[in-house]
């Protein structure tokens, strides 16, 4: 069972399939835009006043290059440096034809933050595009750096309501492995669904901020990992498989 949203599951079921498995996708949240689009625009209208625009993840890549776009100044964004947590972000920068000045391996914030300090300086202005609710902890290590954060909200992620097909399913046939990758999902899939309706299944966590959430919730994660990508992610499935 994959709970992503379907913007981000696409990758990550087609490798499941093409390792054998039955992959039964289970969207709890939808990406959906802020509710004032302004913040956004404006920083995208004055994109070249940043030293800095530091993505957290794919959809805030697109979020800002689609307010870019809108106000005419895509080409500006060549005079900024950006910085990815993670590869798919990194991707997803490329993707647009821009390089990426910093992108830490562990693909974390905190190991984002501690690649990008030694380049900072007071009073440098950052830009971080995020998910309304999106972890605060690379805001904050920013901040306490002497930086300038500038953080816009990119989009925002809400529950949505599992059909009844799906909850039958999920009665009938529970999964043999659970994937999550927020800690929000997992909060989703308990209220949608109910712990009963997991089963037996083992669970695997995208990292250790949604490991230790599981852990909170009663479901411990089978295995954590390595990276938030889809491939580390299938990884970890088949070593909960096979654990």
């Amino acid at each position: 069972m994959v709970t992503r949203p379907r913007e981000r599951a696409e990758e990550l079921c087609f490798l499941l399939e093409d390792e054998g498995a039955d992959v039964f996708g289970l969207p709890l949240m939808e990406l959906r835009p802020p509710e004032d689009p302004r913040p956004l625009a404006s920083a995208a209208e004055h994109i070249q006043r940043y030293r800095w625009v530091v993505f957290a993840s794919p959809s805030s890549v697109e979020a800002l290059m689609d307010a870019l776009r809108e106000a005419g100044t895509v080409d500006r964004l060549s005079r900024v440096r950006l910085a990815a947590v993670g590869p798919r972000t990194a991707r997803a920068v490329n993707g647009h034809g821009f390089d990426v000045a910093a992108e830490p391996p562990e693909g974390t914030g905190a190991a984002l933050f501690e690649l990008m300090k030694d380049g900072l300086q007071p009073g440098d202005e950052v830009l971080l595009p995020a998910a309304e609710e999106g972890r605060r902890e690379l805001e904050d290590s920013l901040r306490e750096a002497g930086v300038q954060v500038s953080r816009v909200t990119a989009y925002r992620s809400t529950p949505v309501s599992l059909p009844p097909e799906a909850l039958e399913l999920l009665e009938s046939s529970p999964p043999d492995v659970a994937v999550f990758a927020s800690p929000r999902t997992a909060e989703a899939f308990l209220e949608a669904a109910g712990r009963e309706r997991l089963g037996s299944a083992r669970v695997v966590a995208i990292g250790p901020t949604t490991a230790a959430a599981l852990e909170q919730l009663g479901i411990p994660a089978t295995t954590v990992a390595e990276r938030p990508t889809p491939e580390s992610l299938v990884d970890a499935t088949v070593r909960a498989v096979r654990g």
